[in-house]
């Protein structure tokens, strides 16, 4: 078994820390925040004072970070302290292509295997150890890291070269903010009409309207009893962690030149939203402003 240091215990760190620690592999933690690491410490994986420390001797690093901006940060850091060049790199968090490919690639002048590894499934996903991983970076990275990746998810997917895996995972996110919003206002459109959300559901969800959004995940409550709909939209996925893909989609789409008007126009709902003060709601939860409900 890897001794593997993981950065960022956060609600999707922990539990995929969790399962690699139930795996059998022994697991050495970094958070910057006293919550997470008494969190941690209450699972039985004990945490690192700084950065160098947890990634000293140890065969693999893990991280689940918020932005880029703390990928860039806490790897200049691991590179600097003289960690070992067998020690593979598993970045997991989602953040700007351009980041990812300037970190990968600073790790990879300096002797390491790194690959971008973001993540769909949410905190479920994470709990049960069925996320879906989208892979950046080259074959041997991706051989090296699909074992632990296999631990944490399901489905493992190789999307290319470095920064790939970000590419995939905003690119997916886009499609699924605009089609939550299309199936919210559809919903919503049929309640003013008196169509009963289960009829509508069961329509279009054998019909020309089916998506995941629906299917899986309907905005609207009663059709899926296990959407956030029929919990008060706790999250799954918060609004505004949507709110921070559909930002990073645009910020591509500006660098490469690509027009996505609806993804820009679901990020100016979303964000709305989140000035409402409701970014803490399920995105789903955009249909109750799409009502005029929040």
């Amino acid at each position: 078994m890897s001794k593997i240091c993981f950065i960022g215990l956060g609600n999707m760190g922990l539990p995929m820390a969790l399962n690699l620690k139930n795996a059998g592999h022994d697991i050495i933690g970094f958070d910057v925040t006293d919550a997470a690491k008494d969190a941690a410490a209450k699972d039985g994986i004990t945490c690192a004072p700084t950065v160098t420390e947890a990634a000293k001797n140890v065969d693999v690093v893990v991280s689940m970070l918020p932005a880029g901006q703390h990928v860039r940060t806490v790897y200049a850091e691991i590179f600097a302290s003289g960690a070992a060049t067998t020690t593979l790199l598993i970045d997991s968090s989602t953040i700007d292509v351009e980041s990812a490919r300037a970190v990968g690639a600073d790790a990879a002048d300096k002797g390491f295997t790194m690959v971008d590894a973001p993540v769909s499934g949410g905190v479920g996903g994470a709990t049960a150890g069925t996320l879906t991983f989208m892979v950046g970076g080259a074959d041997d990275g991706f051989a090296a890291a699909k074992p632990y990746l296999d631990i944490m998810g399901q489905n493992i997917f190789h999307a290319g070269a470095s920064g790939n895996g970000q590419a995939a995972k905003i690119c997916n996110n886009m499609i699924l903010g605009i089609s939550m919003i299309a199936v919210s206002e559809g919903f919503a459109l049929g309640e003013k009409l008196g169509l009963d959300a289960q009829t509508l559901f069961d329509i279009s969800s054998t019909a020309s309207g089916q998506c995941w959004s629906m299917t899986s995940y309907c905005p609207a409550p009663g059709p899926v009893p296990t959407s956030p709909a029929n919990n008060g939209y706790a999250p799954g996925f918060a609004a505004a962690m949507m709110l921070k893909d559909l930002k990073l989609a645009q910020d591509a789409a500006n660098k490469v030149g690509q027009p996505i008007p609806l993804g820009a126009e679901a990020g100016s709902l979303y964000q709305l939203m989140d000035r409402m003060g409701q970014g803490g709601l399920d995105f789903s939860g955009i249909i109750e402003m799409l009502r005029g409900e929040l």
